[in-house]
């Protein structure tokens, strides 16, 4: 698997009716109507020479504002978008509904010349395992599957 390299945290929390998973929704207008194949695992790429974990965690931090602990899983490694994400499952109960994201800039609307800001994540729920499925990108699926593998045992 060639390409850029990303890392991210996949959090999970045991619930009676079966494990529910953490996915952040990408800011910005792109997409701001996409819900289906949209949202993501808390995720960005691995600086050179940055340990993977260290890189996911600090990714985490960036995009929801908060710190994520625990004993993390390595995942398998998948390729998606052009890049290989290297992903941990983590169990945490976090709080998220109010993140804190840091920003991106872009020209919007395309070809103005005016430059706007938008949060890299504009919002982060918890999803039973077969709503994950159905809005994570295509991508991360197989590190859902093997996710609600492992906390369902």
């Amino acid at each position: 698997m060639a390409g850029q390299v990303s890392a991210g945290v996949l959090a999970w929390r045991p619930r009676p009716g079966g494990p529910e998973f953490l996915l952040v929704h990408p800011g910005g207008p792109y997409w701001a109507k996409r819900d289906a194949e949209g949202w993501s695992i808390p995720k960005g790429l691995v600086e050179p020479g940055e340990d993977g974990w260290a890189a996911a965690r600090r990714e985490f931090r960036e995009e929801l504002g908060l710190e994520i602990g625990g004993e993390p899983q390595a995942l398998k490694p998948c390729a998606a978008s052009g890049k290989v994400i290297h992903a941990w499952l983590v169990e945490a109960d976090l709080d998220v509904s109010e993140i804190v994201s840091n920003t991106f800039e872009i020209e919007w609307p395309p070809r103005t010349g005016r430059r706007r800001s938008f949060p890299e994540v504009d919002r982060a729920a918890w999803f039973d395992a077969a709503t994950a499925a159905v809005k994570i990108h295509k991508g991360q699926r197989p590190i859902l599957a093997e996710a609600i593998e492992r906390a369902g045992r």
